[in-house]
């Protein structure tokens, strides 16, 4: 069976001017400090996925009935008022190291942080580096398993 057509597919644009484009200067900076923290903990190199996510690496997800679709292997995204960052396996997975992470919404897929200050970064880089983890080792969110 042919992947899935996504409408949030890789792309050629540049983060930098994606980045440089946030009118807000308070979630710039976090974009940045966060930009540098997926750098570290996935040794990849940001891409754009649309319009507005940016990703590294790559996650392949290959469903029982045999469709299949690529999607970053970790990702954020500065939307308006909220940072949205992208966890592998479902946020409920990560019961302890969200415990200890600090002021955040979330949903099943997503933590949702208004500023980045408002988390432990050490708690959110473990976070990451798990969600990381479980996606190189093929663990698929509980709506597709």
């Amino acid at each position: 069976m042919a992947k899935a057509k996504l409408k949030t597919t890789l792309n050629d644009a540049s983060v930098d001017k994606f980045i440089e484009s946030i009118p807000d200067e308070q979630q710039r900076s976090d974009t940045g400090k966060l930009l540098q923290i997926f750098r570290k903990v996935t040794g990849e190199e940001p891409k754009m996925w649309g319009s507005a996510i940016i990703g590294f690496g790559l996650y392949h997800l290959k469903y029982a009935s045999g469709r299949e679709l690529d999607g970053p292997l970790a990702a954020f995204s500065p939307r308006k008022g909220k940072l949205s960052i992208y966890i592998t396996g479902g946020v409920e997975r990560y019961e302890e190291k969200l415990a200890e992470l600090g002021n955040f919404t979330m949903g099943k897929g997503c933590l949702y942080i208004k500023r980045l200050s408002d988390v432990d970064e050490k708690a959110l880089v473990h976070l990451i580096k798990d969600s990381v983890r479980n996606g190189k080792a093929g663990v698929l969110y509980p709506r597709h398993e």
